[in-house]
């Protein structure tokens, strides 16, 4: 019983690699929703024209 618990601690953790740095996720999000941003603002009196 011993030994399996200590085989069982010796594993090591699966790491899953991230596609980016952490602030690349950050940046990406903050541009996105610039992004959005800018387009909603473009069309922020189109209720007047019509």
């Amino acid at each position: 019983m011993f030994a399996t618990v200590l085989a069982a601690a010796e594993e090591h953790e699966v790491v899953n690699h991230l596609a980016m740095p952490p602030v690349a996720f950050g940046i990406t999000t903050f541009v996105v929703l610039s992004a959005l941003m800018a387009v909603t603002y473009a069309f922020r009196s189109v209720w007047t024209r019509h």
